[in-house]
């Protein structure tokens, strides 16, 4: 398990626990994100990337077809186990270790490319940048990603989130708006901003894949709360979608930071 003072009100997390939802549900991402992301010049082939907090691999697969040679990186032995099993199933040729972020090893200059997508609040950023920089070939690129949905736009989104924090009172990752990512004081002579921006995307889901989203995010699944509470969380969630189109979109918002090294 792991504790951040700022997240959750310093209430214990671990995404191993919800690493088999994980893999079902939280491949969600719209083609437009990853477009983004090529139109960067990023992740594509010839170039060498490691992809930090990887999860189960969402990332490296998605980004696979366009040809660069992908390294995932998490601190979670589940997400890693998960990621390992859809990457063959798949028949994708992508590495994994399990690692934090801040204990990464590998060579000075071994990537062109460091992504971390939905993992950046978690770092230790006085450790993490040094280690990015390192990694990093000269000109490298560390490229911070972010998606969320739009509780303020989404009367679905905003009732799920009010019954997870019925249950979840500490839960810190609700009522998310559109924001672009601040130049880190800790990147300071290290990198340069080359890109910085936010996006809307609408995704699709099903009653199921979104009972499923939400219980695979780090208020339910990945939470400490007790497996009778998450019960009591998916009955009351379950009823609420059954009152739902069988097929509904969410507004979401992403935002890009793409440093370069200097």
């Amino acid at each position: 398990m792991q504790v951040n003072k700022n997240i959750d009100h310093g209430k214990a997390f671990d995404w191993g626990r919800t690493s088999a939802d994980y893999a079902r549900f939280r491949d969600i991402y719209p083609p437009e994100f990853y477009q983004k992301i090529t139109d960067l010049g990023l992740c594509v082939k010839g170039r060498k990337i490691l992809d930090l907090g990887t999860g189960t691999g969402v990332l490296p697969r998605n980004l696979h077809k366009h040809g660069a040679n992908f390294t995932g990186a998490d601190i979670s032995a589940n997400q890693i186990e998960q990621a390992r099993r859809l990457t063959a199933e798949a028949g994708l040729d992508i590495d994994y270790v399990v690692s934090a972020a801040e204990d990464v090893d590998f060579p000075a200059g071994t990537f062109d490319v460091v992504t971390a997508c939905q993992c950046y609040v978690y770092f230790d950023k006085k450790l993490v940048f040094p280690k990015i920089h390192k990694l990093l070939k000269n000109g490298g690129h560390f490229c911070i990603l972010f998606m969320a949905w739009l509780p303020s736009e989404s009367g679905i989104a905003r009732k799920t989130e009010e019954l997870i924090l019925k249950h979840n009172p500490s839960w810190s990752a609700h009522s998310m708006a559109r924001f672009t990512y601040d130049f880190p004081e800790e990147a300071s002579g290290l990198f340069e901003v080359a890109d910085s921006f936010h996006f809307d995307v609408a995704v699709s889901f099903t009653r199921e894949t979104w009972h499923g989203r939400a219980k695979a995010c780090r208020g339910i699944g990945a939470s400490s709360l007790p497996s009778q509470t998450i019960a009591q969380w998916e009955a009351e969630h379950k009823k609420y979608v059954e009152s739902l189109p069988e097929i509904f979109e969410i507004p979401h918002f992403a935002t890009v930071l793409n440093l370069r090294r200097v």
